[in-house]
């Protein structure tokens, strides 16, 4: 069977520079913290173009620290997407407050800008906007919105590290378009360590001190806990790994990006299929390449068939989940979820191996 993500093939191609930084980090001594998590971390901020780049332990660990530095407490509600990961409501659940789901676009699969405005009510604090499968959400519209209504946003870049969207001032990248935004470095990740990893990102000097003291045991100073924080941090030899994998990302990036176009132009002249729509202005960085099937168990069937693997993000709609409440809302998330497959895309995907095998059974 194809991987889905081919991380082996990845790592074949770059284990001199891998297995040279991994020997670096090991023979320091020095595994949590130090020099390499400090340049790791300024090539992020170089990269986005953003003041503050902080590395923690997890996508989800992110979440949960840029609620806290952003004040989210009981009783508050925050907007979050319906049609995404659990993490970003589970992560509002957790601190105490409520989860508001907003309904997404049919075509983008990206926060409905127009639901975000029905949902806002006196116990509003802010917006969760994902960059769902590796676009931005539509963060211009967005931004309107909070600013009319004293609302922070949150950017969850977990799958759209290396996004971009292109206006008439120039190409501005995901992880700079929220109040605070966060990342992921998943394995299967676009840009992604062999293990758990994530980043967050702001240009305010306030929310980066306060990331840091939460994420250190609500510590800035060598025992001395000013706050209730937790324990996050990315290992060095997590920060080595990736950093030779940013060496060679965007050539990875490209190839996602020509991956996706040979699929769009396989599947533009079949009937009942079609591909997540990028908005106009917006490079995806494809962490998965997303269809939209009316049939789905009929296509799965197919691909089984062929050996090509598939899976499916997500499949229910949030409010449809049993610690939500699993109550029904005939939405478009509904709609996603009953209809959304994806396909490999990484860079060390043979698309076009996939694509003949697909003429076979379409």
């Amino acid at each position: 069977m194809i991987p889905f993500v081919n991380l082996i093939a990845q790592r074949a191609a770059y284990k001199t520079e891998l297995e040279q930084a991994e020997k670096a980090v090991l023979d320091s001594g020095c595994f949590v913290g130090g020099p390499i998590i400090t340049e790791f971390e300024k090539k992020l901020e170089n990269f986005c173009g953003i003041k503050h780049a902080l590395t923690c332990g997890s996508g989800t660990e992110a979440l949960t620290i840029a609620l806290m530095a952003l004040g989210v407490s009981c009783e508050d509600e925050v907007i979050v997407p319906d049609f995404t990961f659990i993490a970003p409501a589970e992560c509002v659940a957790g601190l105490g407050a409520k989860p508001v789901f907003a309904d997404i676009d049919p075509e983008t699969l990206q926060i409905s800008t127009k639901s975000v405005q029905a949902l806002i009510t006196p116990k509003t604090r802010g917006i969760i906007a994902v960059d769902l499968f590796g676009q931005c959400a539509p963060y211009k519209a967005l931004r309107e919105i909070a600013m009319q209504n004293h609302l922070w946003i949150l950017e969850d870049a977990a799958q759209a590290f290396g996004a971009k969207v292109h206006t008439n001032e120039g190409a501005r990248y995901a992880c700079t378009f929220g109040d605070i935004a966060i990342t992921s470095f998943y394995p299967s990740k676009p840009l992604g360590c062999y293990g758990d990893g994530g980043a967050l990102f702001t240009n305010n000097d306030e929310y980066a001190a306060k990331i840091r003291q939460i994420a250190n045991h609500g510590s800035s100073k060598h025992y001395l806990h000013e706050i209730i924080g937790l324990n996050s941090r990315l290992d060095a030899l997590q920060a080595a790994i990736l950093q030779v994998k940013m060496n060679h990302f965007e050539a990875e990036l490209a190839i996602r990006q020509k991956n996706a176009q040979k699929y769009d132009e396989f599947f533009a002249d079949l009937h009942g299929i079609r591909p997540q729509k990028i908005a106009e202005g917006n490079t995806s960085t494809y962490a998965q390449y997303t269809l939209l099937v009316d049939n789905r168990n009929d296509f799965i069937a197919k691909l089984d068939q062929a050996q090509i693997p598939y899976c499916i993000h997500y499949p229910m709609a949030l409010h449809q989940q049993p610690c939500f409440g699993n109550v029904s809302n005939r939405n478009s998330a509904e709609e996603a979820s009953n209809k959304a497959l994806s396909l490999p895309v990484c860079a060390f995907t043979d698309v076009d191996f996939i694509i003949n095998q697909m003429r076979q059974i379409l």
